[in-house]
């Protein structure tokens, strides 16, 4: 058995792809279903990476409930804090800082939980991120 993706359901596609891009996903394939009115859009750090296939469909206007079944998304980053960083600079709010240089959380435009784990050994605490307080749901 082979691991193929990940798939969410998302309300605008355009932000959706730019969130996931801002943390390091790139766009490797997108198929438009106008008979199904919608599109797929697969993603992933590297062709041949585990993919995140965001589904857009096209006459579905109101948010997307999120399902406590469904936990979150986790990415290995090989620095921490410039992904905070990064992420932080274009508007994303740090829900739950990388205070320990380990870990953080995040959510995308469609409310979905992504964690954000650094690759290897925690980084050393520094600030701004080590006095930062967590903030909404995560």
């Amino acid at each position: 058995m082979e691991y193929l993706h990940t798939m969410i359901r998302v309300r605008d596609l355009d932000a959706a792809v730019e969130f996931f891009t801002l943390l390091g996903l790139r766009e490797l394939r997108r198929r438009d279903v106008p008979g199904g009115r919608f599109t797929l859009v697969f993603l992933a750090t590297e062709p041949g990476a585990p993919e995140l296939e965001l589904t857009h469909n096209w006459d579905h206007d109101a948010d997307y409930s999120v399902g406590r079944n469904f936990g979150h998304l986790a990415y290995a980053v090989d620095d921490i804090y410039a992904v905070c960083e990064r992420l932080a600079a274009a508007g994303v709010a740090i829900l739950r800082p990388p205070r320990d240089g380990h870990m953080a959380f995040v959510r995308s435009p469609d409310q979905i939980s992504i964690e954000l784990l650094q690759r290897g050994e925690a980084l050393p605490a520094r600030e701004p991120w080590k006095s930062m307080s967590n903030q909404g749901e995560w």
